[in-house]
C-alpha cells in the first residue's frame, strides 16, 4: 500500500510554566500502525536518543545594573562634570562645584550632613572605612564613631587634595555610593547654577546586564538564579543568570500588543567578555523543562492515524512500518516517543526538504 502523503498543520499550544506543549497534526488518512509500505520514503532521519530540553528565545537589551541619582550636595556654579561613559572608582571625581571636586566615596548611606569630632552614625563609619582604604586610616577602627583620629585622617586627606584642613567632612566633597559607577548621562552642564538636592549624574554600576520583557504565560521559564544564554549584539554567545524577576505584569506600550510582560534583568557570568554600546539588543535564551535521556524524533516524523493516536515510518532494510507513538514533551523542533521496538539510530520518514 502507498504511503500517504502527510499534509502537515502544526499548531503548537505551548503552556510554559508546566514545560508541556500540545501538538495536533491533520491530514489525509494513512495506514493502520503496524502495517507495512510498499513505498520507502523519499528521506530519513535516525531516532536520536539523548536530552531534550524546552526553551524559547526573548529579545532584551543590553545597559547597565544599578541606575542611581547623584544629587549635588551643596549650591554654586558647575564647574565639572563627568561625562557620559566615564568610570569612576573610590575617591574619583564626580562633578565640581565652584571649582571644588566632589569625589566618590563607597558607602550605602548617603552623605547628608557635615561630620565632624563626636559624631555617630553609619555614615560616620563609612568615612572611616574609606579613610582606611585609602591609607589615611592608620590605627583607626571602622566604628561609628568620629573620633580624634578621624580628624586626623580627614585633615590628611584634605591637605593631599588642596582642599583647607578643617578635619570636618561633609556633602561639599564626598558622596557616598555602594561601590564604582559608570556616569550614564549629566543632568546638568558645565556653567549651570546648582542647589543641595538638585540632581547632576545619572550613574550606574559598570556591570553589564540584560534587560528584558517576558510574556506572563513564559515566566516559569525565567526563574531567579537560573542560567541562560545570551546571544551579544557582535552575534557571540555567553553564558548568564537571571538576576531579578518583577513581581508585577505590565501590559505593552504598544496599541498592537497588549500582551502583559513581567520584567526580567539578567547578569553575565564573565562580564569582562561582553562589548557592545549601551541599549544594543541583545537576545536571551531561557531553558525549561529537561528530559533526560529520551527518544525523539522531528515532529515533521509524525503520522496522523485513524484512531486518532500518532505514529512513525520505520525503515528498514528496505521494508517500511509504521509504529504507534506515545508523544512527550516539544522541544527545538523535536518531539520525545516512545513506542514498541523503538530504539536510537533507527531511521524513520520525514518529508523531504
Amino acid at each position: 500500500m502507498k504511503r500517504n502523503t502527510l499534509i502537515v498543520s502544526v499548531t503548537v499550544a505551548a503552556v510554559l510554566a508546566g514545560g508541556f506543549a500540545a501538538t495536533t497534526l491533520t491530514g489525509p488518512d494513512t495506514a493502520d500502525a503496524g502495517q507495512t509500505q510498499a513505498r520507502l520514503p523519499t528521506a530519513t532521519e535516525p531516532i536520536v536518543q539523548g536530552d531534550l530540553v524546552s526553551s524559547t528565545s526573548v529579545d532584551g537589551t543590553l545597559g547597565y545594573a544599578k541606575q542611581r541619582k547623584i544629587n549635588s550636595g551643596t549650591g554654586g556654579t558647575l564647574t565639572w562634570v563627568g561625562a557620559s561613559g566615564a568610570e569612576v572608582e573610590r575617591n574619583g571625581k564626580l562633578y565640581a562645584v565652584d571649582g571644588t571636586p566632589v569625589r566618590l566615596w563607597f558607602g550605602t548611606e548617603p552623605m547628608y550632613r557635615k561630620l565632624k569630632n563626636g559624631d555617630t552614625g553609619t555614615d560616620v563609619k563609612q568615612v572611616k572605612q574609606n579613610l582606611i582604604a585609602l591609607g589615611y586610616g592608620a590605627g583607626l577602627a571602622a566604628d561609628d564613631t568620629f573620633t580624634d583620629g578621624t580628624t586626623k585622617g580627614v585633615k590628611r586627606w584634605q591637605k593631599d587634595h588642596g582642599l583647607k584642613q578643617t578635619g570636618e567632612i561633609g556633602p561639599e566633597t564626598i558622596a557616598f555610593a555602594p561601590g564604582p559607577v559608570r556616569v550614564a548621562s549629566a543632568e546638568a552642564s558645565v556653567g549651570d547654577r546648582t542647589a543641595p538636592g538638585q540632581q547632576v549624574l545619572t550613574t550606574t554600576s559598570a556591570d553589564r546586564v540584560v534587560r528584558l520583557k517576558v510574556k506572563v504565560s513564559q515566566a516559569a521559564l525565567a526563574k531567579p538564579d537560573s542560567k541562560v544564554e545570551v546571544q551579544l549584539p557582535d552575534n557571540t554567545t555567553t553564558s548568564g543568570t537571571v538576576a531579578s524577576v518583577g513581581a508585577v505584569a505590565k501590559s505593552g506600550d504598544s496599541p498592537d500588543d497588549r500582551t502583559p510582560r513581567i520584567d526580567v534583568t539578567v547578569t553575565f557570568d564573565d562580564p569582562e567578555k561582553v562589548s557592545g554600546i549601551d541599549q544594543a539588543p541583545a537576545t536571551v535564551k531561557l531553558t525549561g523543562q529537561t528530559r533526560k535521556n529520551v527518544l525523539s524524533v522531528p515532529v515533521g516524523a509524525l503520522l496522523a492515524l485513524k484512531d486518532g493516536s500518532f505514529g512513525v515510518q520505520v525503515v528498514d532494510g528496505g521494508q517500511v512500518r509504521e509504529v504507534k507513538v506515545t508523544l512527550g514533551m516539544f522541544a527545538q523542533g523535536r518531539v520525545e516517543i516512545t513506542g514498541d521496538g523503538l530504539r536510537a539510530g533507527m531511521r524513520v520518514g520525514v518529508p523531504s526538504v
